[in-house]
């Protein structure tokens, strides 16, 4: 059986990472902009990181430029963007497509397991997807829903 752990990503700095690296913590994988409406997210999820990071919690960031364009061109505009203003801490990897024909294969997993409303394709930024320890996807959360609406799913997993 697939679980998230199957999958590497890329670093900002262009490395691999394998997602083993988390196995047996629950994770929240959301794709982000710096440029969006929903951009003050970051706040929200960088205060569930800082509550339950002892616990075990990982939030995974992955830039996506593909919604209006509203992600820096720079990786590293992005990844100082987030720490500057929102004090996020927890990763943030290389930007990738989360549609499309370049799609990133672990959102492709992502969207296979928990499709959206109307189809299985992500709608906008802050997508948000919840991980069981086990590498299971549990829950797909709409751009809208704010960080702190995923608290009491998050703490079932704990």
């Amino acid at each position: 059986m697939t679980t998230v752990y199957d999958f590497e990503v890329k670093k900002t700095n262009g490395e691999l990472k394998s997602l083993k690296d988390y196995e047996g913590k629950p994770l929240i994988i959301v794709n982000t902009a710096s440029k969006c409406g929903l951009t003050p997210q970051f706040k929200g999820l960088q205060e569930l990181y800082e509550k339950y990071k002892d616990s075990g919690v990982e939030i995974l960031g992955f830039p996506c430029d593909q919604f209006n364009n509203q992600e820096f061109d720079n990786i590293e505009e992005t990844t100082e963007f987030c720490q500057l203003n929102y004090g996020v801490s927890f990763p943030i990897f290389a930007k990738i497509d989360v549609n499309g024909d370049n799609t990133d294969p672990l959102f492709t997993y992502l969207k296979e397991q928990k499709k959206g409303i109307l189809s299985k394709n992500i709608k906008w930024n802050f997508t948000k997807f919840l991980v069981d320890r086990n590498g299971q996807v549990v829950e797909r959360y709409a751009p809208t829903t704010e960080p702190g609406k995923i608290e009491d799913d998050l703490t079932k997993l704990l």
